[in-house]
């Protein structure tokens, strides 16, 4: 177990570096005040759960301690919108379109307040 958590915190120390180095420079390249780095970051992170999620799920090729690392250690760390869209997905592949679509509006919904709850707060202390 103790090892596990170890490699858990190495990939997510990478993915919080890649998504800092990746964000930082599509941010640069595209310019503007759209937060285009951070669309690119959750893009590719839900891009690349999708192959892992293949690749582990439908052709073996990765076993579960990897898959957990990976997808929960480094995506985790990249982008948790990931995981968002990722269970979304599955709600939806399985038709339960009233679940998944309470999860997005839910979620963005929740997030918005609670970020603005937190401003409120943060500004009164």
């Amino acid at each position: 177990m103790g090892q596990k958590l170890l490699w858990l915190a190495v990939a997510g120390a990478i993915g919080t570096l890649s998504r800092y180095a990746l964000a930082g420079f599509v941010q640069r390249l595209a310019g503007g005040v759209f937060p285009w780095g951070t669309l690119a970051v959750n893009g590719l992170g839900c891009f690349v759960f999708g192959v892992i999620w293949a690749m582990a799920g439908e052709r073996l090729a990765l076993g579960p301690e990897l898959r957990t690392i990976v997808l929960v250690g480094f995506l985790g760390a990249f982008t948790t919108f990931s995981a968002l869209i990722s269970e979304s997905g599955l709600l939806a592949m399985d038709s339960e379109w009233l679940w998944a679509t309470a999860n997005l509006l839910g979620q963005n919904v929740l997030g918005i307040v609670t970020f603005f709850l937190g401003l409120l707060l943060g500004r009164t202390i």
